[in-house]
């Protein structure tokens, strides 16, 4: 159990909790728009979990970085993986905020396989148009540092029951996806979306999620002339919920989260804003280079839709 930062302004309430700094719940009119947890359980399957020094999986906990090998605890021991990074359970702590906002802070301290010392401030502010999420990574070493970041939420078109999202429609505008090996979901190739299986993969169009089973990370993100690229998820009537990520997150993880630790299978869809996709710090696709006293921000919102 941890701190519980609960925010609320006009039609949104969020809960924010200390550890991993995670979203723990976020209504729209009393409507889910993440999958919740409760305040006094164990998250599961890192809902709402920010992801830092690095997204998803990491192969064999080992990469090379400036000229040295580093090597990371295997926390997924069936697919000999580093997974998730190393802050999901570091405790953060309230530095300011308001009725509206909270913002929370921990530092990662050096350690085997990641040398360095980053400051973490994530800022959750709820208002007229959704929910703004904002991470800052600050390296505060005397050498360079490797960085991923990315979030793990569960995103919610209606209730979070059993096959939910069989029914619902999803909208993620990507042109291409990494496809991963099946054994230990590590990349394999990247694959334009309308030349790979038919198009099985392809959602830049709104259509019926159905049988898809999804653990992909989509790239080459469709954006608007502000720079942000919008993934949606809706019920047959019209109603769900928007994620929209600025240009620092370049890939979305899309997890239908069909064998769940906790609760019902396809209850909900993890869409997860990745500044980089799995193992880069082993390829260094997209992998940011955090100068000393350099930083980094990225930022998403989620707002819920109505039916039009």
């Amino acid at each position: 159990m941890s701190d519980q930062h609960a925010i609320a302004a006009g039609d949104y309430e969020a809960s924010v909790a200390g550890l991993g700094a995670s979203l723990r719940r976020l209504t729209y009119r009393g409507r889910d728009l993440v999958v919740p947890f409760g305040a006094d359980v164990e998250r599961p399957d890192m809902r709402g979990a920010l992801l830092a020094p690095w997204p998803n999986r990491t192969a064999d906990g080992t990469y090379e970085f400036a000229g040295h090998m580093h090597r990371l605890a295997i926390d997924e021991p069936a697919r000999r993986t580093a997974n998730h990074g190393l802050v999901a359970n570091l405790p953060f702590v309230r530095r300011d905020g308001a009725a509206h906002r909270v913002v929370l802070a921990a530092t990662l301290e050096p350690r085997d396989g990641f040398p360095w010392r980053l400051a973490l401030t994530v800022t959750v502010t709820v208002g007229a148009d959704g929910l703004t999420h904002e991470v800052e990574a600050q390296n505060v070493s005397d050498d360079s540092a490797p960085l991923g970041l990315g979030v793990h939420p569960y995103l919610l078109a209606g209730p979070a029951v059993r096959d939910a999202i069989d029914a619902w429609t999803l909208e993620l505008p990507a042109d291409a996806a990494m496809v991963v090996t099946r054994d230990r979901l590590l990349p394999d190739r990247i694959i334009h979306i309308d030349r790979h299986d038919g198009g099985v993969l392809d959602f830049r169009e709104p259509r019926v999620i159905g049988s898809a089973a999804l653990n992909h990370a989509f790239t080459a993100l469709r954006r608007d002339a502000d720079g942000w690229a919008r993934a949606r998820l809706t019920t047959a009537r019209g109603d769900g919920v928007e994620l929209a990520v600025d240009g620092m997150y370049r890939w979305i993880q899309a997890y239908t989260a069909d064998m769940p630790s906790a609760g019902p299978p396809r209850a909900g869809i993890a869409l997860e804003p990745m500044t980089c996709p799995p193992d880069a710090l082993n390829s260094k696709r997209d992998l940011l280079v955090v100068r000393p006293g350099g930083r980094a921000t990225a930022t998403f919102r989620i707002r819920g839709l109505d039916v039009a």
